[in-house]
């Protein structure tokens, strides 16, 4: 299996808008971290689609290794 690339060694804080789904980036090659924008095309990766509410803030995994995808787990620390 692939290791996904280390977008950052640190959680992305988002606050939710308006409920919906949200594409989580599990290869760490996008753009618009933490969010997918398809740049695992051709991969074994997929992103992790996640239902989110409104008002929810979610600390979104920066480093790609977490045990408990899409959130951060403190993984990071220890890489």
């Amino acid at each position: 299996m692939a290791e996904p690339e280390i977008a950052q060694k640190s959680p992305y804080i988002h606050k939710v808008e308006e409920d919906g789904n949200l594409a989580w980036c599990a290869c760490g090659k996008s753009q618009k971290q933490p969010f997918c924008d398809g740049s695992h095309k051709g991969s074994e990766f997929r992103p992790i689609i996640m239902d989110v509410k409104a008002g929810e803030t979610i600390a979104f995994c920066g480093c790609k290794h977490t045990g408990n995808a899409p959130r951060c787990d403190g993984t990071h620390s220890k890489l």
